[in-house]
């Protein structure tokens, strides 16, 4: 693994602490074998931007089953946890011949990647070993992780930011997908009087789009963050730091050079991000004002190129907490770099690295590369089981001679895992209207609804003249269980 003396001295840290700690008795900490069952069954169905005579009206079943086994023994814990990924009657004809309309929506995706209509493989989810000191935490083995999620803030604004507008921007297991990421590595989180040190050293596996997620990729990452929880729990701030490697040099990258200077690439990638974010939620009259600031800087070396590029997020909103309801009014803006000459020597398209993008491009035909985002967002709960959501997104591209991006990272050793169409020199990219209902029907079963619309703009309209427009939508089956639970709904 690349670049490990960015995390070494932080290990070393977390084991010292962590022999510090006091010893748990084992009468409090044994326990039994847990069981848990995680399944989820989602049917897709889209209209994508017209493409004719390819298909782009469609639709298609994924099946997600994630079995777990785990323990606690002492102060240590462990798990492991079998995924098996299925996704039925993927189309075969959603990936146009022409370059630049290419994958007509995550079902062309989804058979491009494995070159089968009903895909589906078992793999080795999670296995690792963790020690848990009273305050510091060393897991080794293969895990899920998530940039922006290592505290548990007491605040409930606080905590819905940081898991739905903060976290898994740059990090995460690509949840939205069949196949999800997991990581082969380390990672050691440290708490002491409302601080929390974290840090991570991993290489990417398989997955996604790709059902067999047990092979490694030549992808690693390494992060570090310092997150502090006060105010009264009003406020939370976070620094980070995190070192990407991406060393498969046999595939072209995804940027807007031309094909051929792509090609001739063959160096590695190798970037570092550093950024910052605050969480405030503020009680005034009948609710709460909430704010939201992150942002962050890239350096480094994007193949013979080099690397500059930054991305930053504002967003606020009121909450109504003493209502029979809890409506909650949003509004934010968001911009990441985008690259103005395609000929120069350095890349300035911000590289959102391994995240899980549908968070926040929920109809998933973007992503936060290249893209600036203004956006007003409606939420309420008439009842404590049922969540209401609905979205109005002004999406543009912030360079004109860059690429309109989509995708969520490396996933494949075949393929980059990025696209990229051309913006044809135009910045107008699309409005989107979307609405979910998240209803919680037992403390097992949930139950899912998502429809969006986009109307395409200027640059749409130039790859797919025919319509312009897209609808998706899906209807969601989750259930959970966990035998230590009693049959309670598992984490």
């Amino acid at each position: 693994m690349h670049n490990l003396n960015f995390i070494r001295p932080f290990v070393f840290l977390f084991l010292f602490a962590a022999t510090l700690s006091p010893a748990q008795t084992s009468s409090s900490t044994n326990s039994p074998f847990s069981v848990s069952i995680y399944d989820r069954t989602r049917v897709n169905a889209w209209n994508w931007f017209a493409a004719p005579p390819e298909a782009s009206t469609y639709g298609y079943v994924e099946s997600l089953l994630r079995v777990g086994i785990a323990q606690r023994l002492h102060r240590w814990d462990w798990r492991l946890e079998l995924a098996q990924p299925a996704v039925l009657d993927v189309p075969s004809d959603a990936v146009s011949p022409i370059a630049a309309q290419g994958q007509l929506g995550l079902g062309g995706t989804y058979y491009a990647s494995n070159n089968n209509a009903e895909p589906a493989a078992a793999f080795l989810k999670q296995g690792f070993l963790r020690f848990d000191g009273e305050d510091s935490h060393l897991r080794l083995g293969r895990f899920e992780f998530f940039d922006g999620a290592e505290t548990q803030p007491a605040n409930p604004t606080i905590g819905w930011l940081q898991s739905n507008r903060v976290a898994q921007r740059l990090i995460a297991n690509f949840g939205f997908s069949n196949a999800q990421r997991s990581f082969d590595g380390l990672d050691a989180h440290w708490n002491a009087a409302g601080w929390n040190i974290s840090a991570m050293a991993a290489r990417a596996d398989q997955g996604v789009f790709n059902m067999n997620g047990n092979p490694e990729l030549n992808v690693d990452v390494q992060y570090l963050a310092l997150t502090r929880q006060e105010l009264r729990n009003h406020l939370l701030w976070r620094a980070f730091a995190a070192a990407y490697h991406d060393g498969r040099t046999g595939l072209a990258k995804t940027d807007n050079r031309a094909l051929a200077v792509r090609s001739s690439d063959h160096e590695n990638i190798r970037i570092g991000t550093y950024g910052t974010d605050l969480l405030a939620a503020v009680p005034a009259g009948p609710g709460r004002f909430d704010f939201l600031f992150w942002g962050a800087l890239q350096n480094g070396s994007w193949g013979k190129l080099g690397h500059r590029a930054d991305a930053a997020a504002v967003e606020g909103g009121y909450q109504l907490i003493h209502a029979s309801t809890s409506p909650w009014l949003r509004g934010g803006w968001f911009r990441s770099s985008g690259d103005n000459n395609p000929t120069d020597s350095t890349h300035n398209t911000f590289f959102q690295m391994l995240p899980t993008p549908r968070i926040y491009a929920r109809l998933p035909f973007f992503n936060l590369m290249n893209n600036t985002d203004e956006f007003v967002q409606l939420m309420d709960k008439p009842v404590k089981q049922l969540a209401l959501r609905a979205d109005l997104h002004w999406l543009q591209l912030t360079s004109a001679h860059d690429l309109w991006y989509q995708g969520g990272g490396a996933f494949d050793n075949k393929v980059f895992g990025y696209t990229g169409r051309p913006a044809n020199n135009a910045t107008s990219l699309a409005s989107l209207a979307d609405v979910s209902a998240d209803w919680q029907v037992t403390n097992n079963v949930a139950l899912n609804f998502y429809y969006a619309y986009a109307q395409g703009k200027t640059v749409v309209a130039a790859i797919y003249p025919t319509d312009r427009n897209m609808q998706y939508g899906y209807v969601e089956f989750i259930y959970r269980w966990n035998m230590s639970q009693k049959g309670r709904a598992g984490k």
